[in-house]
């Protein structure tokens, strides 16, 4: 069951945030396969985002299923907009979809 303090940091990073993922372990050292993928994807495609390890917060890994409706992690958010998981994001990077979401909502260049 997601709390009310716990919602409203999720809410707080998803909208504080132009791309958030929450993920295992951290961007520098993603502590699964997915995370992995779910970085590399990001990476190469040069997006500015924030990584948040719900490894080291139990709140955090429990409630964002709650908060997405979504039962997996990593779980990748755009705007405030929930766009999916690993799965999602690695079929919507293959056909472009992606990269027109980003373009679309002006997200920040890592690089820039």
């Amino acid at each position: 069951m997601l709390d009310q303090v716990t919602k409203d940091r999720i809410s707080q990073e998803v909208s504080g945030n132009d791309v958030v993922l929450f993920m295992k372990g951290s961007a520098i050292f993603p502590q699964c396969g997915f995370s992995a993928t779910a970085v590399q994807i990001l990476s190469h495609l040069d997006v500015k985002f924030k990584g948040i390890d719900v490894l080291s917060d139990p709140a955090i890994r429990d409630g964002i299923k709650d908060y997405s409706q979504w039962p997996t992690i990593p779980q990748l958010y755009v705007k405030g907009e929930f766009v999916g998981g690993c799965d999602i994001m690695r079929e919507m990077f293959e056909t472009g979809e992606l990269q027109e979401v980003f373009e679309q909502k002006q997200v920040a260049r890592a690089s820039a």
